[in-house]
């Protein structure tokens, strides 16, 4: 149960529709940045989407509420670390994310 009111979590959703932060470094061969954003944009519900590298390396930004989808889809394109997923919704209240 929350402890924030119903004021408050109106102001978070009309200040933030997604609740986790999700980001990731992919390593591969012949990754397309153009193509993984495309993919992720057609697929997934988000905001925020950050995408960026070169065809052996890319870095993955994006505001989600479902962020295993995502991590899924780029596990089967290359190899994942520095996975990071915050929780913003706690990181509004002053918690850790």
């Amino acid at each position: 149960m929350s402890d924030l009111t119903r004021e408050e979590l109106d102001e978070i959703a009309e200040f933030q529709q997604y609740k986790y932060d999700t980001q990731m470094l992919i390593e591969g061969e012949n990754l397309d940045d153009i193509e993984i954003r495309d993919y992720i944009t057609e697929h997934f519900e988000g905001n925020e989407l950050l995408v960026v590298g070169d065809d052996e390396l890319i870095k993955i930004h994006f505001h989600t509420n479902e962020p295993w989808l995502v991590l899924a889809y780029c596990a089967t394109i290359g190899d994942l670390f520095d996975i990071v997923v915050e929780n913003m919704f706690r990181q509004a209240k002053g918690l850790q994310g």
